[in-house]
């Protein structure tokens, strides 16, 4: 079992930047490839990015390429997404999740959910 809890969300106004954290436990975190969803009110789970488990290799959704940014650090047990230029359509609740294939973009090739946290971009 891997234990995952993500921090960081808020209320920012559109322009601004956030990062998120996703802190793990339990299970070696070093094994897990690491990846970001979000999903609005109304519409489906949304891949973002995802990280290996070493964080050599990313996947990022044309959406969020060039604006957000995914990194590891297995010292710590945590994965962050750092997100810049945010609009009204980046509002969402964020969850990070680990499974075992970096590439994969659909939510059920993912084993384990934190329990997401709200962003709120005001325009």
């Amino acid at each position: 079992q891997v234990q995952l809890v993500e921090s960081g969300g808020g209320l920012v106004q559109a322009g601004g930047s956030l990062r998120l954290s996703c802190a793990a436990s339990g299970r070696t975190f070093n094994n897990y490839d690491m990846g970001w969803f979000r999903q609005a009110p109304g519409k489906e789970r949304e891949f973002l990015t995802s990280i290996n488990w070493s964080g050599r290799r990313t996947n990022y959704a044309d959406s969020v390429k060039g604006r957000f940014t995914i990194s590891k650090d297995n010292a710590k047990n945590t994965v962050y997404l750092e997100m810049n230029s945010l609009n009204a359509e980046d509002t969402a609740v964020y969850y990070c999740a680990a499974g075992t294939n970096y590439y994969a973009t659909n939510s059920y090739e993912y084993s384990y959910w934190g329990q997401g946290t709200q962003v709120t971009v005001s325009s």
